[in-house]
C-alpha cells in the first residue's frame, strides 16, 4: 500500500545579490547557516526564507503595496513572506519609508529592528502591524521570481517553495539573526559550489542547483532581469531506485545543468528511518 504524501506547506526564499568581482565570480549572494537544532536542513548553508504565515495573506496589506502591484498576483503572499523573512532572518528590509519615498535608511532599519524584530520572529506581531505603525510600503516589485521547487513526495516534511531574487539594498548590512541561523556569508556561486564539493559547506540539492544557476550571470542586474523575463518551471524531484543507488530526477525544461543526481544522505528516506 502506497503511503500518501505529506501535504505541502507554502514557503518563500530570497536570494539577495550584489556585484563583487573575484577570480571566479562577478556577483555574490547572501547565505546563512541554519541552526543545528532546526529540523529541516539543519546546519546547511541556505538562502534566507521560511514558511508563509497566515498574516502574510491579510487583505489589509494591500494598503502597503506599490501602486503597480496586482492584488490578484498568485505569488503575492510568497513575496510578502520573502520580505518578512529577510527582515527577521538577515536584517534586510525591502520596504520604503513613505515619508521619504526611499528604501528605509540604515538608521531607520536599526530602529525597526529594535522595536519589532524579536516580536515578529516570535509570532507576537505580524508585518502588517509594523507597516501600519511605521507607514511602510513593501517593495514587492524588487522581487523577481527565480525558481519554484516542491519537496519530494517521500519526505516527512514538504514545502511548496518559491525562490525570489533581489538586489540587496547597498546601505543595509545583512547579518544572521543568531537564532534560526548561526552564521552568514556573502559568497560567489563558484566559491559556494567549491565549498560544497570539498566539505566546507553542507548544501542540499535545491540550494546547490539554484547557486549553480546563478553562476552564469555577470552581474546582479543581469540575474534579476533574466529572472523577470524567464518562465519559471516547477521542479518536483522524483526518486529513482537503481542498482547503483538512489537518484533524484528533475525536469530538463527547468534549465539546470543536470537532470539526475545521487540523493543527499539527509534526504534519503531509508536513512531517516534508521536514525
Amino acid at each position: 500500500m502506497t503511503k500518501d504524501a505529506v501535504p505541502l506547506k507554502p514557503a518563500a526564499t530570497v536570494l539577495l545579490v550584489r556585484d563583487n568581482i573575484t577570480e571566479l565570480d562577478r556577483l555574490e549572494v547572501f547565505m546563512v547557516v541554519r541552526h543545528h537544532q532546526i529540523d529541516f536542513a539543519s546546519g546547511a548553508l541556505v538562502f534566507p526564507g521560511g514558511k508563509v504565515d497566515k498574516a502574510d495573506l491579510k487583505k489589509e496589506l494591500a494598503d502597503h503595496l506599490p501602486a503597480a502591484q496586482p492584488l490578484d498576483d498568485p505569488l503575492l503572499s510568497f513575496k510578502i513572506a520573502a520580505i518578512r523573512e529577510a527582515f527577521e532572518e538577515c536584517h534586510v528590509l525591502l520596504a520604503r519609508d513613505r515619508s521619504t519615498g526611499q528604501l528605509v535608511s540604515p538608521e531607520k532599519l536599526e530602529t525597526l529592528t529594535e522595536k519589532y524584530r524579536k516580536d515578529m520572529q516570535a509570532g507576537d506581531i505580524d508585518i502588517l502591524k509594523m507597516a501600519d505603525a511605521e507607514d511602510l510600503e513593501l517593495a514587492t516589485e524588487m522581487l523577481a521570481h527565480y525558481s519554484h521547487w516542491l519537496t519530494p513526495t517521500f519526505m516527512p516534511k514538504r514545502f511548496d517553495t518559491h525562490f525570489f531574487i533581489a538586489k540587496a539594498p547597498p546601505e543595509q548590512l545583512a547579518v544572521h539573526d543568531g537564532e534560526e541561523s548561526v552564521d552568514s556569508v556573502w559568497i560567489g556561486p563558484h566559491a559556494a559550489m567549491e565549498g560544497a564539493k570539498n566539505g566546507k559547506y553542507t548544501v542540499i540539492f535545491p540550494t546547490l542547483m539554484n547557486i549553480e544557476y546563478l553562476a552564469k550571470y555577470s552581474s546582479a542586474d543581469e540575474a534579476i532581469t533574466d529572472a523577470n523575463r524567464t518562465k519559471t518551471v516547477t521542479v518536483l524531484p522524483k526518486l529513482e531506485n537503481t542498482d547503483d543507488g538512489k537518484f533524484l530526477n528533475i525536469p530538463a525544461e527547468a534549465g539546470y545543468s543536470l537532470t539526475r543526481r545521487k540523493i543527499d544522505p539527509m534526504m534519503d528516506p531509508d536513512q531517516k528511518r534508521k536514525a
